[in-house]
């Protein structure tokens, strides 16, 4: 891509980025929340991932009509502040037919008839451009809505010509950074995952696994197909309990209650990382501390060994993190020099019981 820094605009730019201690910055208003999380700001963007028929559109559709009423629909409690209340949805994948279809259950989420056109939201269908085209409408689009604080990228995948380009996917997540940062919104997206195991297709998952603020799973109960249950894989707040939904006889997603997550706690049990062997952890944290060398404080460390172990397929909040922090440091896998943590590379590690 070609780059818009000249050595004639470079100064005016210099003076938009550098950051002073002098300056004064207002906390990011928190825009959604379940129970006492926060998994949405503005100025950030989040995820909801899944496998095919988990019901992920569903899950999309009640975080709108949320955003859209300000009531709580299944666990979201979305509250936009007054300019930024719009929304603007952007589907890559489905046909116009199947576009109206999800508005008009976005429009009974909300209250509001099936028929209704509201001012608060904006339906896009961009199934028949491509990659490059999708972008700029998206774009152009921001650019003249000053009153958008919410935009679903309903197929994030589709904003790039090849799932495995580390180069495009690099750029998409740049985009999105840009686009939030920019116009002070959020973006939640839509991935899918592989078939084969819980991790988030292609290099764009990995950087999604970077940079979001929030990265929601739906997974489809294995015993009963009719139930979706949503939890966090990663998110920079504290995690929040999870939930379940199904679709009722409206066609419309709703909780329920006192659902029992057997499915969901025998997976996620899964993650033993003392039983891991080292070849397994060696693999998260070559990621985690790609391109580090000196120290890092304690909270960033935190962070790092959330994006490493979530590449491997073990995404998990930060209490989980805290533990697996302690077995780090306990093991030698990461030493605490001064202040700060460094990997030790040439740590060695035998799981007990392994023979």
């Amino acid at each position: 891509m070609e780059t818009r820094i000249t050595e004639e605009n470079f100064h005016r730019i210099w003076q938009t980025i550098l950051i002073k201690a002098t300056d004064q910055y207002s906390t990011p208003p928190e825009v959604i929340r379940v129970s006492n999380s926060t998994i949405s700001t503005l100025g950030n963007f989040s995820a909801s991932t899944g496998k095919g028929k988990s019901k992920k559109t569903f899950n999309v559709c009640a975080i709108v009509a949320s955003a859209i009423t300000g009531r709580k629909i299944l666990n979201y409690e979305a509250h936009f502040p007054e300019g930024k209340r719009k929304v603007l949805y952007f589907d890559t994948e489905q046909s116009s037919y199947h576009c109206h279809k999800v508005l008009e259950r976005i429009n009974r989420l909300a209250g509001y008839p099936a028929k209704s056109d509201l001012d608060l939201i904006e339906f896009v269908m961009l199934r028949e451009y491509n990659p490059i085209e999708r972008q700029r409408i998206i774009e152009l689009a921001l650019a003249e809505r000053p009153d958008v604080g919410l935009v679903i990228i309903d197929g994030l995948r589709d904003l790039l010509f090849d799932i495995n380009s580390s180069t495009e996917a690099a750029e998409v997540i740049g985009l999105l950074m840009k686009w939030t940062s920019k116009h002070n919104l959020h973006i939640h997206t839509v991935l899918h995952l592989n078939k084969a195991d819980d991790n988030v297709r292609g290099h764009i998952g990995t950087e999604l696994n970077h940079k979001a603020e929030t990265i929601l799973q739906i997974t489809k109960n294995e015993e009963d197909g009719k139930v979706s249950e949503v939890h966090a894989s990663l998110i920079r707040d504290r995690d929040f309990p999870p939930f379940a939904f199904q679709v009722n006889e409206e066609g419309l997603p709703e909780l329920i209650e006192g659902y029992e997550f057997k499915t969901l706690v025998n997976r996620r049990s899964i993650f033993d990382f003392e039983a891991m062997t080292e070849e397994t952890h060696r693999k998260a944290l070559e990621e985690a501390f790609k391109g580090i060398t000196n120290p890092i404080l304690y909270s960033p460390m935190l962070a790092r060994l959330g994006i490493g172990y979530a590449s491997i397929g073990y995404g998990r909040a930060r209490n989980t993190l805290i533990k697996l922090a302690k077995f780090l440091v306990k093991n030698k896998i990461i030493l605490k020099e001064g202040k700060g943590y460094v990997y030790n590379r040439d740590f060695h590690y035998i799981p007990p019981n392994s023979g």
